[in-house]
Order: structure tokens, then C-alpha cells, then sequence
């Protein structure tokens, strides 16, 4: 939930956050209350972000704005979060640019004058061990498609040998699908020797399978299904590693 920050900022910094190279603005309440303003580029290398860590510690800044930019802000959040810093990430439709804004010194100044005067929305951040969960979560969403995805070119194989498998079993990749699998792509072709192979309940469907398994397949065909079988076996072994990493740290 978006939280309005209070209005006690007397030393904001606004960073506009580019792939190459980022701008800070610094902006601080003077003796006369006038707001003065420093400004610096960084590149976003791990080096500078440091350098910058360091230059807003050094000039007792602790509040830092960034307008939320995907990938090339994360970066700049976690090394500004690392060195202590309370770091708000904007949303860029609440910080939209204004006509007369077209520079990044300018659109730093803008965040920083916002964060100053409290009319920025915090959005919401997750510690640091829930967003390494979600990365993992994400990534094992990612293998499991990868994984659908070479079983369907399996059951595609299949198909274009006119070998029926799908139709009798209906979990191809299971125990005894494997088994049967693996016989085809080492040029196994006869129906009784194949459906024999079944095991557990698949041996109550040997008649239909052996139908099922008169297809055709050639060399091309066998090399594609070798290679899609161990990639499903590698996917397999990934979902594992990354089950065992399901676990806040």
C-alpha cells in the first residue's frame, strides 16, 4: 500500500536513471531558506553507484528519489539501500514531466523538490529476502514453461510418426512413457517389443498401446527426440534445484 511521505525534508536527492549513466540532483534547504542545488552524473557501473552512495552519505543526505525505470533502477535502489539510505521508488505517472522539464539535471531537481516538500508516493518495495524469492519464484515459472515447451515437441514428433501415444496415455512423460521414449529414440520400432516396456497400469492398455505405437519415425526425427528427451531431463533436474530453493533465507 502507497504511503504519503510526511513534509521533513530539508536535504532530497532526485537520481533520473538511464541504462548508461544516471543524474543527481541534490537539493538542500540553505540558512535563508532558499533551496540550492547540486547536481552530478554517475555511470551505472557497481564503482560509481558506490562513489554515489558515498557522495550523498558524505553530504548527510538520506532521502533519495528514484523514478521506478524496470531493470536499470534496481541496481542503483539496492546499492543506495545498502549503504543505508531510505530510497523511495516513484512511480513515473505521479512525477509526470511538466512543459520546460527536458533535461535529466531538470527531472532530478524535479524528484528532489517533491521529496523535499512531501508530495511523493512511496511505492511499495519488498525486503531485500522476498524480492530474491520472487526472482527465483519467476525464474522456475520460466524452466516450467521451458519445459512445456519441449514436451509439446515431443508429442509433435510423435504425431508427425503417426505413433498415437497421446491417445492412449495420458501423461506421455510419465514412468513408462520415458521408457517407451527412450526405446524409439534408440531405434526400437516394434509395436509388441514397446508396448511391453509399459509399466503399472499401462500394462492394462498393452493391446491399444502396441496400435498406438505403429507409427513411422526416421533418423531425423529419432535425433530430434534424443535431444528434446534430454532437455526435459535437464529442465527436470532445474525444478528440483530450484524446489529446494523455495525458502525465505
Amino acid at each position: 500500500m502507497e504511503a504519503l511521505l510526511p513534509v521533513v525534508r530539508s536535504l532530497c536527492c532526485g537520481i533520473d536513471v538511464h541504462k548508461k549513466t544516471l543524474t543527481a540532483c541534490l537539493v538542500k534547504t540553505g540558512a535563508s531558506g532558499e533551496a540550492r542545488k547540486e547536481s552530478r552524473v554517475f555511470r551505472t557501473m557497481t564503482r560509481p553507484l558506490q562513489e554515489l552512495a558515498q557522495w550523498l552519505v558524505q553530504a548527510g543526505c538520506q532521502h533519495v528519489a528514484i523514478e521506478s525505470t524496470g531493470v536499470y533502477g534496481k541496481p542503483v535502489y539496492n546499492v543506495l539501500e545498502k549503504a543505508g539510505l531510505e530510497v523511495v521508488l516513484v512511480n513515473a505517472q505521479h512525477v509526470k514531466n511538466v512543459p520546460g522539464r527536458k533535461t535529466e539535471v531538470k527531472d532530478a531537481a524535479w524528484l528532489a523538490t517533491l521529496l523535499r516538500v512531501g508530495l511523493l508516493r512511496s511505492s511499495f518495495v519488498p525486503p531485500q529476502e522476498i524480492r530474491e524469492l520472487r526472482d527465483r519464484t519467476r525464474y522456475r515459472t520460466q524452466v516450467i514453461r521451458q519445459r512445456a515447451d519441449a514436451c509439446n515437441r515431443i508429442q509433435k514428433l510423435l504425431e508427425n510418426g503417426n505413433s498415437k501415444l497421446a491417445s492412449v496415455a495420458s501423461t506421455v512423460l510419465g514412468a513408462s512413457g520415458r521408457d517407451l521414449l527412450k526405446a524409439l529414440r534408440e531405434g526400437l520400432d516394434s509395436p509388441g517389443v514397446l508396448a511391453n516396456l509399459a509399466r503399472g497400469r499401462w500394462r492394462d492398455k498393452i493391446p491399444q498401446l502396441e496400435e498406438a505405437l505403429r507409427g513411422v519415425m526416421s533418423d531425423t526425427p529419432r535425433w530430434l527426440l534424443r535431444e528434446q528427451l534430454h532437455k526435459v531431463g535437464e529442465l527436470d533436474e532445474a525444478v528440483l534445484r530450484l524446489d529446494g530453493k523455495m525458502v525465505v533465507s
